[in-house]
């Protein structure tokens, strides 16, 4: 199998790459079902990328001769917790640290500063305290398929950057996604107001995890994932 893929300047995460989680989306896309996705170097924007499949049965993407990301199936080893509530959400998101100081303001995920506001919008704040993050989520038509279900790397995505704020709890720092595992349990429905919410899980050097679930208003978990980041040195 050979295939090619394009990450479309809308997708972006820091300014000049894509956003983690979109790429591991596409990459895992390649895979249909539960994957764990690694990221080897920034994924470039509007650019022909190659994606073949391994001997192994997983899944690699080039940049010409670069390696971007690999991609094979994977179970998600994650304890989830019980979902807030909408309101518990709509709550925690006006505690959101980088309204005003975000490393990645236009970043496709979480940044406060898309000038036609044609990003998840995805800001999460603390619940109660730094153990659990959470905000409400409403997909925008764009980013729904033709049956109203929101598409498998939007739903990636949304599992990318509530991990990194749950992994820096309140102590922001730059980093970058360096794997996602990801599982989407059902049809996210693009009609209703969802929860996503994401909790800490650690760290070891200059590696941080988090685990991310997106649910439905009544507690239905519909997506999960875990996530790895990796502080940059600056």
């Amino acid at each position: 199998m050979s295939a090619e893929v394009t990450i479309a300047s809308q997708y972006n995460g820091p300014p000049n790459s894509g956003n983690g989680g979109y790429a591991c989306g596409v990459l895992a896309a390649f895979l249909g079902g539960p994957a764990r996705v690694r990221l080897h170097v920034p994924p470039p924007l509007n650019t022909a990328l190659r994606v073949v499949e391994t001997a192994a049965g997983g899944v690699e993407m080039y940049d010409g001769d670069t390696l971007v990301g690999s991609g094979a199936p994977a179970a998600v080893d994650l304890d989830i917790p019980a979902a807030p509530s909408l309101e518990q959400a709509e709550e925690a998101t006006a505690r959101y640290l980088c309204y005003e100081d975000h490393n990645f303001p236009t970043c496709f995920v979480c940044g406060p500063e898309r000038i036609d506001h044609d990003g998840l919008e995805l800001f999460p704040g603390p619940v109660s305290d730094w153990n659990l993050l959470a905000c409400p989520w409403q997909p925008a038509a764009d980013c729904l398929d033709t049956a109203g279900t929101v598409r498998p790397e939007i739903v990636w995505s949304a599992l990318d950057c509530p991990g990194y704020f749950a992994a820096m709890g309140e102590y922001i720092r730059p980093a970058v996604l360096g794997e996602l595992v990801g599982d989407i349990h059902a049809d996210v429905p693009g009609g209703e107001r969802l929860v996503v919410y994401s909790w800490p899980l650690g760290e070891e050097g200059r590696k941080f995890y988090a685990g991310t679930a997106i649910a439905t208003a009544a507690g239905e978990v519909l997506a999960s994932s875990r996530s790895t980041w990796i502080l940059l040195n600056r």
